[in-house]
């Protein structure tokens, strides 16, 4: 098999395990989460998260990241929470890396988020998604997702108000290292 024949296969299977998927070693030594305002919230996986392969599949990926947006927002946000995903932010941009796959199994996989920036309409949510305290010690996916702040009334975005930048200055925290920053 030709390095073009190798890229194009490993292209189209995108959760199998790749050479240029590992880990850097010193990523593997520095953990990745929230500077300070930190937040986790555990998942647990559903049998129908899996492919036939007994990984979680790509589309359940993102669906565990939605429900951890969801209970992230809602906690956040209090009472503001409902209303906030009721129309009022719109998803605009998700980016997802991969880093190893995940079997089903009865233990959850924990979801770190916090705000990775904050801009007039629309700001960006970071996940590290890993095991839990006391089943293990791996990242299993690293994502960011840009929200927009809309006015459904207007069909326009609008303006983060003080209250919504304060709660979210306050979980404020890095980039995630996605591999297109670390120049891998």
């Amino acid at each position: 098999m030709t390095d073009v024949d190798r890229k194009a296969t490993e292209a189209n299977v995108p959760d199998a395990p790749r050479a240029t998927d590992a880990l850097k070693a010193t990523d593997a030594l520095r953990p990745v989460g929230p500077r300070g305002g930190g937040y986790h919230i555990d998942i647990p996986l559903r049998w129908n998260d899996m492919d036939a392969f007994g990984h979680v599949n790509n589309v359940s990926w993102a669906r565990l990241l939605e429900q951890a947006r969801v209970e992230t927002l809602l906690d956040w946000f209090g009472a503001h929470g409902e209303e906030i995903l009721a129309g009022q932010v719109l998803l605009v941009h998700q980016e997802l890396e991969y880093l190893r796959t995940l079997e089903y199994r009865r233990a959850p996989v924990r979801v770190d988020v916090w705000v990775a920036s904050i801009a007039r309409t629309a700001y960006t949510l970071a996940y590290v998604m890993r095991d839990p305290e006391g089943e293990g010690d791996l990242e299993y996916l690293r994502a960011e997702t840009t929200l927009v702040s809309f006015d459904l009334a207007a069909g326009r975005t609008r303006a983060l108000s003080d209250e919504e930048q304060a709660v979210l200055a306050s979980h404020l925290g890095e980039p995630v290292p996605l591999r297109r920053r670390r120049g891998a």
